[in-house]
Formats: C-alpha cells, sequence, structure tokens
C-alpha cells in the first residue's frame, strides 16, 4: 500500500543550525533516501522552497481569493513529502520515524486513496 510521508518543519529550526549541522543533516537525509531506494520503498521523495513562497487559493461563491503563504497556526510549515510503498500502516511508521528531519519537526503518515470513493470522499477507514 502505498503512503504518502508529509514533512513538517520549522524553518526557522532549520535556519538557524550551523553550516557542519546542516550538511550533517542534509547527508543523513540523502543517505536515508538511496536507503529506501534501495530497498525498494521509496517512489518519490521532494522538498519544498520556504513557505514564503507559497500562496493559498480558494474559490468561495464562485470569486477567486488568493493569500500569501500557507494557511497555518502553528510554527511548523510543510516542509516537503516522501511517497512510499509500505507493506502495512506499522511499517510506514517506521520508515517515517527514522527520516532525519522527524527529530526536529514532525512526520505525517497517511495513506493513499487509489481512486477517489464512490459514496463519499472521507468514509470509515478500512
Amino acid at each position: 500500500m502505498k503512503y504518502l510521508c508529509i514533512a513538517y518543519e520549522e524553518e526557522q529550526k532549520l535556519n538557524d543550525l550551523s553550516k557542519s549541522e546542516w550538511l550533517a543533516l542534509r547527508q543523513e537525509t540523502l543517505d536515508y533516501v538511496e536507503t529506501l531506494r534501495k530497498r525498494g520503498l521509496l517512489i518519490i521523495t521532494h522538498a519544498l522552497q520556504s513557505a514564503t513562497t507559497a500562496s493559498t487559493v480558494r474559490i468561495r461563491s464562485g470569486k477567486l481569493s488568493v493569500t500569501d503563504g500557507p494557511f497555518a497556526e502553528s510554527k511548523e510549515q510543510l516542509g516537503g513529502f516522501f511517497l512510499i510503498e509500505a507493506s502495512d500502516f506499522n511499517e510506514a511508521i517506521e520508515v517515517a520515524a527514522k527520516w532525519p528531519s522527524a527529530r526536529i519537526g514532525s512526520i505525517e503518515v497517511r495513506p493513499i486513496e487509489e481512486e477517489l470513493r464512490m459514496d463519499r470522499r472521507y468514509g470509515e477507514s478500512t
């Protein structure tokens, strides 16, 4: 089953790292990405640019609204994602727990819907 792992980070915590700390975290992440690829678990991963480059788009009553930045009430921002193929939710959690930035942020793990449901968008968990 596929799982989307969404990395949330505080940009300031990453910006506060020394150059050597940043390079170590970066290399650890690249090494883990390679490990996941070799194990056949990683489908794709991408980091995102700063949340300051984002816009949030909404349509309400037929009118477009564009707001600078993400809508977030926490300090953590969406930093990137990785899509994995895991045997079950427990394996997906294990993979996410070893992602290096989980130590300074958080990783949300969510199963992928292979197709849009007929009954309603969010049904009972199966």
